[in-house]
């Protein structure tokens, strides 16, 4: 079990720069803070050793054709949701899956090229998982926040 460590004000910064540039190199983040690049680096592996912070890259859809983001909503019957949930998660087209409580047993985010997809993933491909009662999909028309790569690490008062 990895150690939750407590952050300081110089791993917030630190964070944070890579949060606005995240192909800086280490000597980069370090002169932007008065920093050393060693002490960087040190603290980057510490918050990683600690499951606490992964520097990552992210697409975007649309540059990749994406052009529908759908929600799908799930009741499960007949069989464990977290085994459905693992079987949806397997199709290229389905970039986040949960299992949730409430009303449905499944939230799913969707990305499609375009709606001439959405017959064949829902009727084709999704009927075929066994144990699925029910789907919900809902299109989505406008992104008011998407900010997926962002954990609050403010401190708790």
């Amino acid at each position: 079990m990895t150690q939750q460590i407590q952050l300081d004000a110089v791993d917030h910064k630190i964070v944070e720069h890579l949060r606005s540039h995240g192909r800086a190199s280490n000597q980069q983040i370090a002169e932007g803070l008065g920093l050393t690049a060693t002490t960087v680096s040190s603290r980057i592996k510490r918050l990683e050793d600690a499951n606490q912070l992964r520097v990552v890259a992210v697409s975007d859809f649309s540059a990749h054709g994406f052009n529908f983001l759908m929600r799908v909503m799930v009741e499960v019957d007949g069989r464990p949701a977290s085994q459905v949930a693992h079987e949806l998660a397997q199709f290229p087209e389905v970039f986040a899956t949960h299992i949730v409580t409430g009303r449905y047993d499944i939230d799913m985010l969707v990305a499609l090229h375009g709606l001439e997809d959405l017959s064949g993933l829902l009727l084709e491909k999704f009927s075929q998982v066994r144990g699925i009662r029910t789907l919900v999909p809902s299109i989505v028309v406008d992104i008011v926040k998407y900010q997926f790569d962002v954990a609050p690490i403010e401190a708790r008062s």
